[in-house]
């Protein structure tokens, strides 16, 4: 599973082999990996779209082929079920969310903690505005997960949120880390489900409101 957020629909990879910047014709094998990999994502930005619609338990794996534009059998080419379509998505999200807010830390190690918590916030917003889909998804479908993959998916939930928590205790002395992490619960919160209710106000409008609530939330305004 790659820490990414899934991947919009990729236009689909022709027939035979495509020329290379050199204009020379690579490998077959290296052709028949891209178009897998196209096929993949297709589903999995198919699949999104489904279950944050249908839900889960209303969509089938031929849903998922028909979307696709291929039969049913061909999806098992690439996932053993559709519940293997949802681990791919929630626990990607996940670790994408994790990954990046770790990353985000890390390059302002040597910085003050505000500057951090500010990023970390376009962040999780760049996110909740971007992929409202696979949020409605985890909130609804979380339980369809195997046991396995929904204790990974917690765990790295509990990550991110302690990341965030230290980085808001610092940025506030005043605060316990308890206080912080009661805040940083509340921000995602807002954060999470304004993208559904704002509908009618410009990305814009959302985004920057956002930014300033979740600012003036964890003390930075």
């Amino acid at each position: 599973m790659t820490d990414m957020v899934p991947k919009s629909v990729l236009p689909p990879v022709a027939d035979g082999l495509a020329p290379v910047a050199d204009g020379s014709a690579p490998a077959a094998g290296t052709s028949r990996a891209a178009a897998k990999a196209a096929r993949r994502e297709q589903l999995l930005s198919v699949a999104k779209n489904l279950y944050a619609q249908h839900g889960f338990h209303g969509v089938r794996l031929d849903d998922l082929g028909k979307g696709a534009g291929i039969s049913a059998p061909a999806v098992y080419r690439h996932f053993d079920s559709k519940e293997a379509v949802l681990e791919e998505l929630l626990v990607g999200i996940s670790q994408y969310l994790n990954s990046g807010g770790d990353a985000i830390i890390t390059r302002h190690d040597n910085d003050s903690s505000t500057s951090a918590l500010i990023e970390l916030i376009d962040f999780h917003v760049a996110f909740a505005m971007s992929e409202p889909e696979l949020i409605r998804i985890q909130d609804r479908d979380l339980a369809a997960l195997p046991e396995t993959s929904r204790r990974t998916v917690r765990r790295l939930q509990r990550s991110y949120v302690s990341q965030w928590s230290e980085v808001v205790a610092r940025a506030n002395p005043g605060w316990s880390l308890d206080a912080a992490t009661v805040r940083v619960h509340a921000v995602f919160g807002m954060i999470n489900s304004t993208p559904y209710q704002a509908r009618r106000s410009s990305a814009e409008v959302v985004g920057v409101e956002l930014r300033a609530a979740a600012r003036a939330a964890l003390g930075i305004a």
